[in-house]
């Protein structure tokens, strides 16, 4: 009776610990979900271009793939809760900053390289851990419910951030999305955010035999070892190809709809229904994870994003195509860090996984940085994004094909895992 007891609680705390990651993603993934929205209202009040907006967020996710790795090793060694907790407050604090904006291009930039430097805290590598931790079975479904955050953020910011700024102005707009998403964010993380550091520390005071498994026993490349590794390489790069033109798009979307000639409110709703179909492509995605060859799913994911760019250029999109791309974009968006997650698990194993992760995290966050300044930059320069969306469509489709191409698992995995029997 006992035994099922620990298995039921297991599994309640296993799933709102799920529940918690994927609030905080969402939470991570505000400022990425809102900043096309404030373009209009900050270029009016400041005359501030397409390419100093789109630097702000550049440079911050590029400080944020230096920094990752050392937040990687404070993960691996005290758990995501330590990090998370101060890390969300901090990042509400930034977040509600922007609303001192003046029209400085220097003071611009100074807030999003602190947003940058605290918000690293909370990205993707805090979430993905705390849940790959915990799950053995069940890990891609596990996976895909945490990253529907970024969905989620992506379905409710757009026609939330167009409300407030149109009720209450940008500014206040900042300062809302920062103290009501972190403080329902913090709020759950406080009390359901416990990992496998978490449960090994509790089932070490109470002194009884614990579920989780000790670290050392973990299987798993070391750095060294994850350096030298082909498939773990090639991973990375197919996701930073991917990464550095889909969130260029993603940035870009809202003004790219609206240039089209789509309505601010229409755009807005656009953007909701392509956090819809996210929700529905992680969970689809994670199902397949658990059931076919996860580098396939991948990479025909990834290449079929190609489409989207395809449909949103000009001379083929209309209404329908429109709609359509923004079902296919909204997809295949999140599934990069998903997919990225559970081969990083795969073949580089849990014994050092925010390091490695970290590392994979900062590709993405360098690619996410450098996206949306070059889609800026395409626009500043020829007037229109055409040339950036040709681009997308042949880099998606290479992007796929090399993950498609990737080995099959390592062998010591298994191995690790008989001699720990």
């Amino acid at each position: 009776m006992s035994e099922k007891i620990s298995v039921a609680a297991d599994w309640k705390a296993n799933w709102t610990l799920v529940l918690a990651a994927s609030v905080g993603f969402s939470f991570f993934s505000v400022m990425i979900s809102a900043t096309g929205l404030f373009f209009e209202p900050l270029t009016k009040e400041f005359g501030f271009s397409r390419t100093l907006l789109s630097s702000g967020p550049s440079l911050a996710n590029t400080l944020t793939a230096i920094i990752g790795p050392f937040f990687g090793a404070l993960i691996d060694r005290y758990g995501s809760r330590k990090v998370v907790l101060p890390g969300i407050i901090l990042t509400i604090i930034s977040i509600a900053s922007f609303s001192f904006a003046n029209g400085s291009e220097t003071q611009w930039i100074v807030l999003w390289l602190i947003f940058g430097v605290v918000a690293v805290s909370i990205k993707s590598t805090s979430w993905t851990a705390a849940v790959l931790g915990v799950f053995q079975q069940s890990r891609g479904l596990a996976l895909g419910l945490t990253l529907s955050g970024t969905a989620v953020s992506q379905i409710v910011v757009g026609p939330l951030a167009n409300w407030l700024i149109t009720v209450s102005g940008w500014r206040a707009a900042f300062v809302w999305l920062g103290i009501g998403w972190g403080g329902l964010t913090f709020l759950l993380c406080l009390f359901f955010l416990f990992d496998a550091h978490d449960r090994a520390a509790r089932a070490a005071r109470e002194g009884t035999v614990s579920n989780t498994q000790d670290r050392t026993l973990l299987p798993g490349l070391s750095a060294r070892e994850a350096l030298r590794d082909s498939a773990l390489w090639r991973v990375g790069i197919s996701n930073f190809v991917v990464m550095v033109l889909t969130m260029g798009l993603t940035l870009h979307l809202f003004p790219i709809l609206t240039d089209a000639g789509v309505s601010r409110s229409n755009a807005a709703w656009l953007l909701s229904l392509g956090g819809i179909a996210g929700i529905t492509g992680k969970l689809v995605t994670g199902y397949l994870l658990d059931r076919f060859r996860p580098n396939w799913i991948g990479g025909v994911t990834l290449g079929a994003a190609g489409l989207a760019f395809l449909l949103l250029m000009e001379g083929i999109s209309s209404p329908t195509l429109i709609i359509i791309a923004m079902l296919v974009n909204g997809y295949a968006a999140g599934t990069k860090t998903q997919i990225t997650g559970f081969l990083t698990a795969s073949y580089g194993g849990m014994r050092n996984f925010g390091k490695i992760y970290s590392v994979m995290a900062g590709l993405m966050a360098a690619a996410s940085g450098i996206g949306p300044l070059v889609a800026g930059m395409i626009f500043d320069g020829f007037g229109n994004y055409a040339p950036f969306l040709a681009m997308g469509a042949v880099g998606c489709v290479l992007g796929g094909i090399l993950m498609i191409t990737l080995p099959s698992y390592p062998a010591w995995k298994r191995k690790e895992e008989i001699a720990t029997v």
